[in-house]
């Protein structure tokens, strides 16, 4: 397969009303790279016992705080993360979350919700329960850092966002926290659900912006429709983001079973045999090549 994937002149960018959350810039295409297409020099038997065991976990990242507008990224080295203006790449599956902190304590990072929900519809903890009838889930329940009560709601609405960037191997996780939400609802809809395309037949990018509303400062995601894929170019990035889907949907709706033995199931990529989903320790994962990807397991990120 040629790793020209992306026709680089294949739907460019262009300021029309199917891109209305950033403003209109030249972006030059370029091809889109899947996992399979990648020239690698070492196989799963030659990596596969040095990483057996090790647990690792999709690379997460969050919207900055205090209007910052570069996204910060694990690097090798944690005391120098690196720093990036724009992510981009395909969105292969998204899903609500929620997670309740009582007293403002969401604003440390040491502190674990005491309620979390991966679905966004039924909490698990403290309260627990329906997320549609919960008391934290109203709007003016919310208090902020200094603990004064606020518009929003006690429980933390956001959204989970894996994105495949080209010429990786494993997919990113964004958080959107609840002020992201609402650019990212009308992306959806004028780039997505209005041209009935799913998200991993574009590209996506998504930027920040800085936001001042008087009391505070702080950024939200804004994004943008790079490209589609047309053509011969759709039937592997289908399969590719079907098989990703199917397995962390599984993973997702799993976790909360606890397992006494490893359950291995098909494949995660048809073209990597050795992801697969396994359950170990009472706790859902993705194994790959290189070791465990947690995926979620980890407290839902702010």
């Amino acid at each position: 397969m040629t790793n020209n994937y992306m026709n680089p002149n294949a739907n460019a960018m262009t300021p029309n009303a199917v891109n209305p959350i950033m403003p209109a810039e030249a972006v030059e295409p370029r091809p889109f790279i899947l996992p399979e297409m990648m020239d690698d020099s070492f196989s799963s038997e030659d990596i596969g016992e040095d990483f057996d065991g090790i647990r690792l976990s999709f690379r997460k990242v969050k919207i900055p705080s205090g209007g910052m507008i570069q996204f910060e990224f694990p690097g090798d080295d944690p005391e120098n993360p690196d720093y990036v203006k724009y992510i981009e790449g395909v969105i292969l599956y998204n899903h609500a979350a929620s997670a309740y902190w009582s007293g403002g304590s969401e604003y440390d990072e040491n502190t674990p919700p005491l309620c979390s929900s991966l679905d966004g519809k039924q909490g698990v903890g403290t309260p627990g329960g329906v997320c549609a009838a919960c008391p934290f889930n109203q709007y003016g329940t919310a208090t902020d850092s200094k603990g004064n009560p606020a518009k929003g709601k006690a429980c933390k609405n956001m959204r989970q966002l894996y994105i495949l960037r080209s010429g990786e191997y494993m997919p990113i996780q964004l958080s959107l926290p609840p002020t992201s939400l609402s650019n990212f609802n009308e992306f959806m809809n004028n780039v997505f659900v209005n041209r009935r395309r799913p998200t991993w037949a574009s590209v996506v990018q998504i930027g920040l912006k800085k936001v001042d509303n008087g009391a505070n400062t702080y950024s939200v995601a804004t994004f943008r429709k790079m490209q589609d894929f047309v053509g011969e170019q759709i039937p592997p990035m289908k399969q590719y983001a079907s098989n990703f889907r199917e397995q962390l949907r599984q993973s997702l709706e799993q976790r909360p079973v606890i397992a006494d033995s490893v359950v291995e199931t098909e494949p995660i990529f048809d073209a990597a045999p050795a992801y697969r989903t396994v359950v170990q320790d009472g706790t859902n994962s993705i194994s790959s090549p290189y070791g465990v990807i947690d995926g979620d397991r980890d407290e839902l990120p702010m």
